[in-house]
This record gives structure tokens, sequence and C-alpha cells, in this order.
């Protein structure tokens, strides 16, 4: 067989890998929605304690015969129609990829090779949840915080294709900067996809809709508030201030401490916070870092701070007990910046959106260019991080 002929059908061979996934993740999320797989699929979801381990050997071993090996044949069963109807024959690798999961499920049901059961090991959980592949934390969510989503099995892509990798019904979201434009959207968002919104506001004046709880609080207070952060599943550091052209001692201070120093520390009493499997599993921090990070903003001083809170985040992501997403806006209208070309309420609608399709990097911007610098930007510095920095011992 020509050389050229044998990388082609091996690149085929890769994608028929993922096709496999994304049929049997398509089948899982069937299974939430059609009876006749929904009375299959709950065999699954009764098998396990909330720490992974088997309700009973019994129960477990029902659940591999009557969810995990039709789902395998369902998978196997695709690979073998695309193999047949196309020719190609690295669809027969997806489809021993297939049988290599019918298999497990068969000798599982025996109780044999129950080490192979990677994402439902017991055990408390002791990693934050996975962004392309899924881990036992991401699977856990899928049990035991929203059945109806984190339906992906191996690889996160039907969960990022269809908002399914970060479920926001119920959870308890606190948003600094609550007072300001996008601060208000941000909750107006969050109560439409059925969170719990607070309001964190340094404005004790200002009022919210009816059912926001609101909490005060002032930048250099921000220990005063872990009691409450031990209620809140997702904290979003919203707040900050621009002095334009500013630049006396007195600016210099302010930017620093509203821009950078106040969010590090809060998101520090936040991180004190995580301590069981289910917090490990969902609370997360959102920080509004800005563009200012890669271009310029016209503001000397807002730019320094911003790029400060930046950096103070992508180091600190690198021992973080939970998941931790920048968001990175370009210029929206608001009080502050009246020419912004944005609107704060489309901008909280793409920020949640994205952020339910578990994107760590959050970009909404106009700039072409962010979108390139970026990336590069937050992976070198990252790199050097890990190279020159070390953690807790």
């Amino acid at each position: 067989m020509p050389l050229e002929t044998v990388v082609w059908q091996g690149l085929w061979g890769a994608i028929a890998l993922l096709m496999a996934e994304v049929v049997r993740d398509v089948y899982h999320m069937v299974s939430h929605y059609w009876p006749p797989l929904m009375r299959l699929h709950n065999w699954h979801h009764r098998a396990y304690k909330k720490d992974f381990t088997p309700v009973s050997p019994t129960l477990y071993r029902q659940a591999q015969l009557y969810n995990d090996a039709p789902e395998a044949v369902v998978m196997t069963g695709a690979m073998v129609g695309l193999a047949i109807s196309t020719g190609i024959y690295g669809f027969w690798l997806g489809a021993l990829y297939g049988l290599s999961f019918l298999a497990a499920a068969v000798a599982r049901a025996q109780g044999w090779l129950l080490a192979t059961d990677l994402t439902h090991e017991p055990g408390e959980l002791t990693t934050m949840p996975s962004n392309w592949r899924v881990n036992r934390t991401y699977h856990w969510r899928h049990h035991f915080d929203d059945t109806n989503a984190y339906f992906s099995g191996s690889f996160t892509l039907l969960d990022k294709l269809m908002g399914t990798g970060v479920s926001l019904k119920g959870k308890t979201v606190a948003v600094t900067g609550a007072s300001g434009t996008l601060g208000r959207a941000l909750l107006t968002e969050l109560t439409r996809q059925k969170a719990r919104p607070i309001a964190l506001t340094t404005s004790p004046e200002a009022s919210f809709e009816e059912g926001i709880v609101c909490i005060p609080w002032q930048p250099g207070a921000e220990a005063d508030l872990r009691e409450a952060l031990k209620k809140v599943d997702i904290l979003i550091l919203n707040h900050g201030m621009n002095g334009h052209g500013d630049r006396d001692p007195a600016a210099i201070q302010t930017a620093l401490e509203v821009n950078a120093l106040s969010g590090w520390r809060l998101m520090e009493v936040f991180f004190t916070t995580v301590e069981t499997s289910a917090q490990r599993a969902n609370k997360e921090v959102w920080v509004n870092t800005s563009e200012a990070e890669v271009n310029p903003a016209f503001s000397p001083l807002y730019e320094v701070s911003k790029r400060l809170m930046g950096d103070l985040v992508t180091l600190r992501r690198l021992d973080a007990p939970c998941v931790v997403r920048k968001v990175i806006l370009g210029p929206f209208k608001s009080s502050l910046n009246p020419i912004g070309v944005m609107s704060a309420d489309w901008i909280a609608w793409a920020v949640i959106a994205l952020a339910k399709r578990n994107v760590r990097n959050i970009i909404v911007t106009i700039n072409p260019l962010t979108y390139l610098l970026f990336p590069l930007k937050e992976l070198g510095q990252g790199i050097y991080f890990r190279l020159f920095t070390h953690g807790d011992p």
C-alpha cells in the first residue's frame, strides 16, 4: 500500500476515534430525553453514591449491562456503518474502539476489570474539572450537579458545542461592580439562566431588581466577605475604574487598589472556601481583566493596573483550587466609557454563553488583534511562570 494511502487512512482512523466519541455522547444526551433510552440510562445514575462508591455490586453490574453495553453497541454499529458505506478503512478503527468499550462493559458486568471505569473511580475529588478531556471531577457534575449538562464522556467537544460544559442553573453567583452598566447586565443575564445572582457593590445607595441579594463591601475589607463567599459557587470580579490621563501618586494608588489588588485579595479569600469535593467541582472565579492586557487603552494607569491583575491571575491559575476564567473585553458603552461601541447587554450574553461552553479565556471584542495576541501572551507567560516559580512545598 502506498505511503500516501497509509497516511490518509491513518488520518481517517484518528477522525474515526473522534466520531465514535461524538456518537457515544449524542447517545448519552438522547438518553436523557427519549423515554425508552431513559429507562436504560437511569440504571447508570442509580448506581453511584456521591463519592462514586457503587450503591451495591449488583446495581453497578446491572448499570454496565443495561446502559454502558448498549451505548457501546450503538457506538460500534455507527462506525461499522460508516466503514461499509464509505469504503474508508480508517473507520474500522472506530469500530474496534467501540468494541473495546463493549468488551469492558461486559467484563465489568461480570465483576472484572473494574479499574477500567476511570471516570467513576471512588473517592474524594482532588482536582478541578478539566477543559478538553473529561476527568472524574468533570463527570461528577453530570451525576450530582446537573444531569442535563456535562454529557461528554472522554472529550468535552459536544458540551462545548451545545453550551452544556458549565451549568448555571441554581448556582449562586456573586458579581462585583454590580451597580455598573456591565454588572447590572450580568445580573440580568444570570437571572435568565436560572442562577441566583448576588450583587457585591461599593455603592450602598444602589438598588437592584427584586430578588437579587445585595451585599456591600469596600476594597481593603475583602476578608469580611469570607462567610458570604462560602455559599457562593461563582465569583465574578467585575469592578474597576479608569482614571484616564491621571498619573499623580493618589491616582496610582487608587488604580492599583481598585483594578488589581482588591480583586486579587478577594480571589484569594474565595480560594480558601474551596474545601470539599462539591466545591472543587462547582466553584469558579471569573476575572474581567480587559483587552488592555495586550492592547493600548490610551489610559496608561488603567493599562498598568489591569495588566498587573491579569498577570496575577495567570500566576495563580497554576495552583488555584478551582477553575479561574479570564474575561477579556473590548470597549463597551457605559457611564465610564460613553463612546464604547459594544452593548453591555450583548457582552453579558456573550460572556455567559462562552462560559457555558467551558471557555477559560473569554474574549469579546471588535478588535481582531486581541484574538491573536492574547492567546499567545497567555501561553508564553504561563510557560514562563511555570518554569521560574514554584508553589507551596
